[in-house]
């Protein structure tokens, strides 16, 4: 069977959506596997739920759909249960993760010789999902990192010959923002330009944060119809981060006098007032989880820290950097290999200490 190769993002997505929309529907044909090839988590949800919407019943849910993991099960436990028809379902829908353990240690000819035999005469009534998220896919495929060049080149010339590939490239700004709009419109209401782009940047186009955000905000601006910058500067959390980077700087510097200083200003810049306390308290916790989780994991230069720090819980592009930098001041000594992880949180709760002490 001729493997499909379509383009990356949202138009590969909508048209993986449209063919298994129309194989539902019996008016398209159905391909035995496909390989969702990318990171992009947010639109990895919408190819999963076009699935489960197409092929799984709810009340058949736990009967034909099945989520295996290559790191505990075989490739070969994954044909076998392919091929074996279900006495309680009339079609399979099998997701398969950790595909990256088909291209480490080793040739894995057996392997690779198993899935030629079954896709050579696949189960019509079993549907295969590769779940390739060990690639990292840019908006411009050019700029792609030449291992990850070579893992999707490997992918396509292995499982891309029996499978659709579907390309969850990250989306670049000029579609999310298109996406915020159009949502946006959706759920009642008209969001600003400026409103749309401060969003967007304020993310570093971060689909899933966006849509949580966008989400808050149509709650937020219910009933009113609009949504405004000044919306979008109060309740979204990527928006303030500026200023809470300077605030966490300060804290991990245990410059008391700054980080008081800081934390009245943003007390006191926001036209929310003291109900925006909450919003800074979250940013805080959530801007220390993240050092806890590049200390744990010994992340020292940008470039690794989008491994480390899983999607929807990264910072903004612009703060890689300054971030590192203080996950490092909270390194324990040296005669303690093991990282600390209370070191930011003693800092924080030396700061709002001195704040109770000292008063409002």
């Amino acid at each position: 069977m001729t493997a499909g190769r379509w383009g990356a993002g949202f138009a590969a997505v909508a048209r993986f959506v449209a063919e298994i929309e129309a194989a539902a529907a019996g008016q398209g044909q159905l391909r035995p596997g496909y390989v969702l090839a990318g990171d992009e988590a947010f639109l990895l949800g919408r190819c999963r739920a076009a699935i489960l919407k197409g092929f799984v019943p709810p009340d058949l849910r736990d009967y034909c759909l099945s989520e295996l993991d290559l790191s505990g099960t075989s490739i070969f436990e994954v044909l076998d249960r392919a091929q074996t028809p279900s006495l309680m379902a009339p079609f399979q829908v099998i997701f398969i993760r950790n595909v990256k353990q088909l291209y480490t240690r080793g040739a894995k000819k057996e392997e690779f010789a198993a899935l030629d035999r079954y896709f050579r005469s696949p189960n019509p009534q079993a549907l295969l999902v590769f779940l390739a998220d060990f690639l990292r896919i840019p908006s411009d495929i050019r700029r792609m990192e030449m291992d990850d060049k070579n893992r999707f080149e490997r992918l396509t010339e292995t499982l891309g010959q029996h499978c659709g590939m579907v390309e969850l490239a990250r989306v670049n700004e000029d579609d999310a923002m298109r996406w915020t709009v159009t949502t946006a419109q959706e759920g009642g209401a008209r969001m600003e330009p400026e409103a749309v782009r401060q969003l967007v940047d304020a993310l570093g186009a971060d689909m899933m944060l966006i849509s949580s955000e966008l989400e808050k905000l149509l709650l937020y601006t219910l009933g009113r119809g609009h949504i405004t910058l000044g919306d979008v500067e109060t309740m979204v959390l990527g928006a303030k981060q500026r200023s809470l980077y300077e605030l966490t700087d300060a804290i991990s510097s245990r410059d008391r006098v700054r980080a008081l200083a800081l934390l009245h200003g943003l007390l006191n810049s926001s036209e929310a007032g003291e109900d925006a306390a909450i919003g800074h308290l979250y940013m805080l916790a959530r801007t220390f989880r993240q050092m806890l989780v590049i200390l744990e994991k010994n992340v020292r230069d940008s470039r690794a820290i989008w491994q480390a720090l899983w999607q929807g819980f990264r910072m903004p592009p612009f703060a890689a950097d300054d971030l590192i930098r203080q996950a490092r001041r909270q390194e324990p000594p040296r005669t303690d290999p093991r990282p600390s992880p209370r070191g930011p949180r003693r800092s924080g709760i030396a700061l709002f200490s001195t704040r109770q002490a000292s008063g409002p």
